[in-house]
């Protein structure tokens, strides 16, 4: 009788343990699906790890192999790459701009000033060199 008595329980307890194991396997089941076995890395190099691992018998694809991209497919991908990278520019505001262009401006009439003044002292001192021809 305690041997009915132990098995009776141990059934029992078998259909909570199927149970269990069948959550526990759904629960690993989605954590490979999500991947979380793998560490997280940007730019998707574990992606491609993987895609190498499954393809490693296959040679790797040459030039002819792959699709080649039509021309407006490109020329479009060119401008929406543009505008995704105007995107990220820091524009600056009115008073900073006016305040750059001030300095841009003042930069150059000093530099230009500078560089008349040196053109005038050599025209000079050549004319003085070499004599006045008239």
């Amino acid at each position: 009788m305690a041997e009915s008595k132990r098995r009776g329980e141990d059934a029992g307890d078998e259909g909570l343990r199927d149970e269990r194991d069948e959550l526990v396997d759904d629960v690993a089941a989605d954590d490979d699906a999500t991947g979380a076995d793998e560490p997280v890395s940007r730019g998707g190099t574990a992606t491609r790890s993987r895609a190498r691992a499954g393809s490693a018998d296959s040679k790797p694809k040459t030039r002819t192999d792959t699709d080649r991209i039509g021309l407006f497919a490109r020329i479009a991908r060119f401008f929406r790459e543009v505008v995704a990278e105007l995107r990220k520019v820091i524009w600056p505001t009115r008073k900073e701009l006016l305040t750059y262009t001030a300095v841009v401006v003042t930069f150059v009439a000093v530099m230009l000033t500078i560089v008349g003044l040196l053109d005038f002292a050599f025209a000079k001192g050549v004319l003085w060199v070499f004599g006045n021809p008239s």
